[in-house]
């Protein structure tokens, strides 16, 4: 397991003083840092059609970006070319412990480890991204340049699919070496070039914007069929102007659609479906020989480990005295006397199932925990 320190400070202290206010280089954040994959590893993920990977290459300023999957890396050459492969923490359980380390951010903010490898002078160019991001040196060396937010700095595209910014005042230059880790927050500028060949992985971090949340809520309220209470305005008077869109007219339209989202119950159901949806394809194994709830206990033994899937989205919500359990857009109720034991499936990489065998007296925990089992969400490794 991968052990993260933070130039000697508390996660709470760098929660306070940097994160989304300001970049951060922490020189040995992991020490002794071993790559979890090789680049001919990362390169066999990136032929395959499930996988989102892309290529991106800059000859004498002519940017391109290849979108994969990749029959051949003839494009991948010596100097000044990266191949960028997404998700992999879905696809790679060795990979996928990287993640585990930056869990003091809730589950839900946690998006998916990229990574990415690089010959010399290759990167993407000087760019923003809108959301956080802790950048991993891996293999080789790799400078980079990061600045503060700046609105006049002007966005470009290079390449339809590589947008990029005008270069930038920097307030950390310098180059990473393996086990080194960046942090940028939304908004500051940066750019990395491999000074040598480089693997990076890039733990990126969920920001839904408004639109994205008002369109998931509106369907959600479409598939549930509810939303159907009209616009009623009894008592109004007779007005001057027919024409007129009063101040109470818009308040009793607020009020009406401020209902649906104060309904505790709808709200939450929604909240906890949408934020656990993954938005990658995902590596599960469903078992064959499906375990019956009825007979859980006969068919694992109480030393044998339950591990999460990488990639798997685990979160929950204490709401009018239940836990609503979101995994990977499916969300479950279950009594909240259960929540030490949720609290493992969602907060812990792995657990011995001795210590989820006091929820099974409960049906609807037993039920959710086979089908998450049946489903390849979690899987059991023998104990040994």
């Amino acid at each position: 397991m991968y052990q993260l320190s933070i130039n000697g400070m508390t996660h709470q202290e760098f929660l306070t003083h940097y994160w989304q206010k300001k970049p951060l280089l922490i020189k040995g954040g992991f020490t002794d840092f071993e790559d979890p994959l090789t680049a001919e590893e990362l390169a066999g993920l990136a032929m395959e059609e499930a996988i989102e990977s892309r290529l991106v290459t800059n000859h004498e300023g002519n940017w391109q970006a290849h979108h994969g999957p990749f029959e051949d890396f003839s494009k991948l050459t010596d100097s000044h070319s990266t191949l960028l492969v997404q998700a992999v923490d879905h696809w790679h359980p060795t990979a996928a412990k990287l993640l585990e380390p930056f869990r003091f951010i809730p589950n839900w903010r946690i998006d998916d480890l990229m990574i990415s490898f690089s010959t010399p002078h290759g990167g993407v160019g000087p760019h923003l991204d809108q959301y956080d991001v802790f950048i991993i040196q891996g293999q080789g060396k790799r400078r980079w340049r990061v600045g503060l937010p700046d609105p006049s700095l002007k966005q470009f595209a290079k390449d339809k699919a590589l947008l990029q910014v005008e270069q930038f005042e920097a307030i950390i230059d310098h180059d990473l070496e393996p086990g080194d880790i960046l942090y940028i927050p939304p908004g500051c500028p940066h750019e990395g070039y491999a000074v040598e060949n480089a693997l990076n992985y890039s733990v990126g971090f969920r920001a839904p914007d408004q639109k994205d949340l008002i369109s998931s809520f509106a369907d959600h309220i479409i598939d549930e069929e509810v939303g159907k209470q009209r616009y009623s305005d009894a008592g109004i008077d007779v007005r001057k102007s027919l024409g007129e869109i009063t101040s109470e007219d818009k308040d009793r339209v607020r009020t009406l659609l401020n209902s649906l989202i104060n309904d505790e119950s709808l709200y939450s159901h929604w909240l906890g479906t949408f934020l656990s949806q993954p938005k990658h394809d995902m590596d599960l194994a469903p078992l064959e020989d499906a375990l019956v709830a009825d007979f859980l206990e006969d068919e694992i033994d109480e030393e044998d480990v339950i591990h999460r899937a990488g990639g798997v989205r685990a979160m929950y919500q204490l709401v009018n005295s239940e836990i609503l359990l979101s995994i990977n857009g499916e969300t479950y109720h279950i009594p909240e006397k259960y929540l030490k034991q949720i609290q493992l499936l969602t907060d812990e990489a792995f657990f011995s199932f001795n210590e989820v065998k006091p929820a099974l007296t409960c049906l609807e925990f037993k039920q959710t925990l086979t089908t998450l089992i049946n489903d390849g969400l979690y899987y059991i490794e023998a104990w040994s």
